[in-house]
């Protein structure tokens, strides 16, 4: 069993729940909070983004969304 960061669990999370879509809407969320002046928000989102970015990557690899 893996042990996951909340930052992965966050990630895993809205994969199944939004689909690839996510990542994306992650990253326009990011843009938004930079320019609004909330660059640790914006931080946080890319993080997670990235998070989902590299499992939805390991679900092309492997078939199937590990959750």
């Amino acid at each position: 069993m893996t042990a996951h960061t909340l930052t992965e669990k966050l990630a895993l999370s809205m994969l199944a729940r939004d689909g690839i879509a996510a990542i994306w809407q992650l990253h326009l969320a990011a843009v938004n909070a930079h320019e609004t002046g909330h660059p640790a928000a914006a931080n946080s989102m890319l993080e997670i983004a990235e998070a989902a970015e590299a499992a939805w990557l390991r679900v092309d690899r492997a078939g199937e969304l590990a959750v």
